[in-house]
């Protein structure tokens, strides 16, 4: 398959999936998610690991108010109401956490908002130490309600809540004594082969059932997932917030700087 947003290659049972929107800081649009969903349809079959990646600068910065600004122009123009929804994303995510196959994100650079939900969604995270995570949401007047289950289960409710509030990145340090990093070197493609050649022992089998009895375990992404669009689709509607984004696409400005 070509792909527009990302590059993919298959080595044996392994799937390396690498985020491919340098013009866009490797943020999320609609192509992007669907363009993932069909590389872990395949992975379901074949795959017993999926690496995550970005550039060396940039894993992924989150949704692309670009994108999403042109989307509402789109829509306005046509005198049509917005069909946006964030389940998609939501069900990506669940995929990454409860699929069949281990999934690692590989981080170098900056990780913000919804790319902090790709790496609380995997199941092992590396990184270099030039890794640093934000949750800029609230600058905007939203707030990272997809991410939140997800970036609970791994972390806990209190430290996600305080990432959400300070919106200001943290250091790889930070983020591997919360637990949001599992590992961390300077150079962390050797730390990637080191954790693929232990874990391509794994069969898929063994990989199904254990994922299969982890989520039983612990269901709270099931559980939070109608609260979470909800909440998700209530603050993109809301006109103050859509104002904000093109404020920030448009001028370059935060919503405070009006």
């Amino acid at each position: 398959m070509n792909y527009q947003t990302i590059k993919v290659r298959f080595q044996e049972s392994i799937c390396f999936l690498q985020f491919n929107r340098p013009e866009a800081n490797n943020t999320i649009n609609d192509l992007l998610i669907e363009e993932c969903h069909h590389v872990l349809a395949l992975c379901e079959e074949s795959a017993t690991i999926v690496v995550l990646e970005g550039s060396s600068e940039v894993f992924c910065f989150g949704a692309d108010f670009q994108g999403i600004h042109q989307g509402m122009q789109e829509k306005i123009d046509e005198q049509q109401p917005s069909t946006r929804t964030p389940e998609p994303m939501y069900d990506l995510w669940l995929k990454l956490a409860t699929g069949s196959f281990i999934t690692i994100s590989h981080v170098r650079g900056k990780v913000n908002a919804g790319g902090v939900g790709f790496v609380a969604a995997s199941d092992i995270v590396l990184a270099n130490e030039t890794a640093q995570f934000s949750l800029s949401e609230l600058l905007f007047g939203l707030f990272p309600a997809c991410v939140m289950p997800f970036l609970i289960r791994r972390i806990g409710f209190q430290k996600a809540h305080y990432l959400t509030l300070m919106t200001q990145p943290v250091s790889i340090q930070q983020a591997h004594e919360w637990g949001l990093v599992d590992a961390y070197e300077v150079q962390s493609e050797s730390l990637l082969r080191k954790h693929l050649l232990r874990l391509r022992r794994l069969s898929k089998p063994a990989i199904l059932r254990y994922k299969h009895y982890m989520s039983e375990l612990n269901n709270s992404l099931l559980q939070s997932k109608a609260m979470a669009l909800a909440a998700n689709q209530e603050v993109f509607s809301d006109p103050r917030n859509l104002e904000g984004i093109y404020w920030y696409v448009e001028k370059g400005k935060f919503p405070w700087e009006r």
